[in-house]
């Protein structure tokens, strides 16, 4: 049997163990990825994927023109835009119901929209913009932070954000709080157009091209019957931030063959975008297969 089968029927075996029940619930799962995307956890950088679960000191990169959806254990999504770094903090044993969590946004553009609780779930949540630190209080934000500074708009609900020492609280929807970097903050009234602009940097929109957590159609990345090119397409392509599998096959007359896949599209329109990000991502000849 070569080497590649041996290896992911043990990868199977080992799912398959994973499934058992265990004490620590994930932080987060992914729920969505217009890739490129990856996550960073020890030193180690995998590609993002639909259903991949999340832990405490995880970062999530995106790419350019990329998103991502996360679900927090308590029912909370955050949603991120292309070119974004985002951490995950918390120490919370049962995560779903008592979630203390510092989530971090290093880079980009997000948007926290917080999940309705249950009497038996609790919520303590703590975000952190480039120099400002945002108290949730129910609520629906977006944000971003770049070189020229942070923006934190709500949306609905209250914040509290502190930046330098100095605490300013949110109350008023459409409102946002303004830091420019080096110069002192401002709170201004955002115009719904603006935010309409602003909005389209962290959402998914149909025909965006993104993998989501079911979906029968799929993107035939690469094909071969060497088992060497079958892992170094492999690598290339999950290097490029596409959460890629292989699928071999054995052939009618000896041998196998060596798929090399992206799945869970909705539609031939989305697998047929993400096939022309995946070819412009790594110079491939990607096709749509069902």
């Amino acid at each position: 049997m070569p080497r590649l089968i041996q290896f992911f029927t043990a990868l199977a075996a080992l799912s398959l163990l994973g499934a058992a029940p265990v004490f620590a619930a994930a932080t987060a799962t992914v729920e969505a990825v217009q890739a490129p995307a990856w996550r960073d956890r020890n030193g180690s950088s995998v590609a993002l994927a639909p259903g991949m679960e999340l832990k405490s000191g995880d970062v999530l990169r995106t790419g350019p023109g990329a998103r991502a959806y996360l679900m927090l254990a308590e029912g909370s999504r955050v949603k991120l835009g292309e070119s974004a770094r985002f951490s995950v903090h918390s120490r919370s044993l049962n995560p779903a119901r008592t979630f203390r969590a510092a989530l971090g946004v290093l880079a980009g553009a997000f948007r926290f929209t917080t999940g309705k609780l249950k009497r038996t779930q609790s919520r303590d949540v703590a975000i952190r913009v480039g120099t400002s630190t945002i108290g949730i209080r129910g609520t629906d934000l977006w944000g971003r932070t770049n070189a020229s500074g942070d923006l934190v708009a709500l949306l609905e609900g209250r914040i509290d954000i502190t930046r330098g020492g100095q605490t300013t609280t949110l109350t008023q929807p459409m409102s946002y709080f303004d830091a420019p970097r080096g110069k002192e903050s401002a709170v201004k009234t955002l115009d719904p157009a603006v935010f309409k602009g602003l909005a389209r940097q962290t959402e998914i929109l149909a025909g965006d091209g993104a993998a989501r957590g079911a979906g029968a159609w799929r993107v035939l990345a690469a094909e071969t019957d060497s088992e060497e090119s079958a892992l170094e397409f492999y690598d290339q392509i999950r290097e490029a931030g596409f959460a890629v599998r292989i699928r071999p096959l054995t052939r009618e007359t000896d041998g196998w063959n060596y798929q090399l896949l992206l799945g869970n599209y909705s539609d031939a329109d989305e697998a047929g975008v993400a096939a022309s990000r995946l070819k412009t991502a790594t110079g491939l000849n990607p096709k749509v297969v069902r």
